[in-house]
């Protein structure tokens, strides 16, 4: 389970935050044509705070009078103030029905748009505006904004500075500038705009959260912290300030005050999908590995899209041993995320772990070739394989292990080992060699290298590789026993006892070692410690008393 854990970052928070939309405007009636008696009413009614009743009057005037402009003026005007910007924008197109070039209309039923977040239909709407009615410097403010939401932030900032040239203190005309500027990347330009407007407005919250945004993505932290904890003072429920100050936390692994931050914003907003998130990951830093798959939990409740949540809840849980619950995880974000290498590599993990080694294959081949773990699932793969007796495909494993990382001896090494079983010796003698190559001194290379030699019958070259691993400090009673069997093939039984005792005085219920050991006494003559040793080995493993007579018949 080496995968890494990621924070969860609100996709909101990283937009840049813009200022705020204007109103729509009315113009005044105008004095040349009578006022209809309906919209009298209607003034009177929505002086009175009746806003119902100012609309149902309108709506009424236009069943007798359907070309009167005022009347869709002052609907649209109503509808606008009840949020009901739909309606509004439909009452403003009537108006133009009538009037195309009024001077209002086409500016408010823009703002109708921007409101419904029709940002295309909104910015037209600014800029028809602004040609019908180039005086009218509001335009700007309203195209900008749009221009920022359509990420265009190079025409965005022309619209700011047309407005600027007039007004240069104009604050959200600053702020949107700032923005602009942000959003191409000038950081330090943007950082000026925002420093300037809080030297005058020290309460605007869009400028502290632009400038911690800023600060995280330039990795100024000591900033950071500055900035959110301004925010704090004007909002100390801050969604904004409180990530910012858990990014910041994480940042130099204080995981304790992370954590802190993370349960601030929880206990504010229950339903804040990264709060639970992160406070998940500050848990796993921390190495509380429960706490971290609760709120890892809670998570995947409140997002239940989310596969990641369900992969880093099935990596705590895995953490905590919980292996049923770690599988349940993976196999969810797997739903929902078929082709996700993190969950696919430790649901194989937690499937070998359960005795579902055939799973765990089909798993460990589904990996991608580009991820970074590729390597290890074929090692893995290969593990398998060499377990379940397919050597040949385990010796392909491997082999592909070697092609994604070629200084591996592990890999190189079980190359050999699976070859050898598979009855290529040359192939496997290459693997072997090849480690040794790169590692002269690799134990397993060298043991590999001397019983694969033994097997072949090349007992010279045998014995000199035992002789070696002996010399290292590396023998145990296999590679002594070997040796004693070497030096009898080669007419040295001498030697060969001293091997065999040697293995036995390792391991002194060495069935193999004690018959042997026998046959050399009994050729220099030592008939009764012979007799001895084959009586043990015969007791021990009675199968041996097959080969105790065909040995002595030789």
């Amino acid at each position: 389970m080496n995968r890494t854990v990621k924070l969860a970052r609100n996709n909101d928070a990283q937009r840049p935050a813009m200022g705020r939309m204007m109103g729509v405007q009315s113009d005044l009636p105008n004095p040349q044509k009578a006022l209809n008696p309906g919209l009298a009413r209607a003034v009177s009614l929505h002086l009175e705070g009746n806003l119902d009743g100012a609309l149902r009057e309108l709506k009424a005037a236009c069943e007798t009078d359907p070309h009167d402009p005022a009347l869709y003026s002052a609907m649209g005007f109503i509808e606008y103030e009840r949020h009901e910007y739909e309606q509004a924008a439909q009452s403003y197109s009537k108006l133009l029905d009538l009037e195309p070039e009024h001077r209002a209309a086409r500016f408010n039923k823009a703002i109708c748009y921007a409101r419904l977040g029709r940002w295309d239909e909104a910015a037209s709407g600014f800029e028809q505006a602004r040609l019908i009615d180039p005086s009218r410097l509001e335009t700007c403010l309203g195209l900008g904004t749009c221009l920022l939401h359509l990420n265009q932030p190079v025409e965005a900032l022309a619209a700011f500075d047309d407005y600027l040239r007039r007004y240069p203190e104009h604050e959200d005309a600053q702020l949107g500038k700032g923005v602009s500027l942000q959003q191409m990347g000038r950081l330090g330009e943007a950082k000026e705009v925002y420093l300037r407007i809080l030297s005058k407005n020290r309460a605007s919250e869009e400028c502290l959260i632009n400038l911690t945004d800023i600060a995280l993505t330039e990795k100024n932290y000591d900033r950071l912290r500055e900035y959110a904890e301004a925010l704090l003072r004007l909002h100390p429920d801050s969604e904004h300030a409180l990530m910012a100050l858990a990014s910041a936390a994480f940042e130099r692994s204080d995981f304790m005050a992370a954590i802190k931050h993370c349960e601030s914003l929880i206990r504010t907003e229950p339903d804040h999908f990264e709060g639970w998130f992160n406070l998940g990951v500050a848990h796993q830093k921390f190495g509380d590995f429960q706490k971290a798959a609760e709120a890892y939990s809670h998570a995947a409740i409140l997002r239940r899209d989310s596969y990641e949540a369900r992969l880093d809840l099935g990596i705590a849980l895995q953490k905590t041993g919980d292996l049923v619950g770690a599988r349940a995880a993976y196999e969810q974000a797997l739903q929902l995320n078929p082709k996700l290498p993190g969950a696919i590599w430790n649901l194989a993990l937690v499937l070998e772990q359960q005795g579902e080694k055939a799973e765990a294959e089909k798993l460990y081949a589904l990996l991608p070739e580009d991820n970074p773990e590729s390597a290890e699932a074929s090692f893995r793969l290969g593990y398998l394989k060499l377990l379940r007796g397919d050597f040949r495909g385990g010796a392909d494993a491997f082999k592909a292990c070697l092609k994604k990382r070629s200084d591996w001896p592990e890999a190189q090494l079980n190359v050999g080992i699976a070859c050898w079983r598979a009855g290529d010796l040359t192939e496997a003698r290459h693997a072997f060699e090849s480690v040794l190559e790169a590692r002269p001194g690799n134990v397993d290379a060298l043991r590999g290298l001397a019983t694969l030699t033994l097997e072949e019958g090349d007992f010279r070259l045998a014995f000199g590789l035992h002789q070696k691993l002996i010399e290292m400090g590396q023998a145990n009673a296999e590679i002594f026993y070997n040796a004693g069997l070497i030096s009898q093939k080669l007419g040295e039984v001498r030697d060969a006892i001293v091997f065999y005792r040697e293995a036995l005085k390792i391991d002194p219920d060495f069935p193999e070692a004690l018959l042997n050991l026998g046959h050399a006494l009994k050729f220099i003559g030592s008939q009764e410690d012979a007799r001895a040793c084959w009586r043990k080995a015969i007791s021990l493993k009675p199968e041996l008393a097959a080969e105790y007579f065909e040995a002595d018949r030789n």
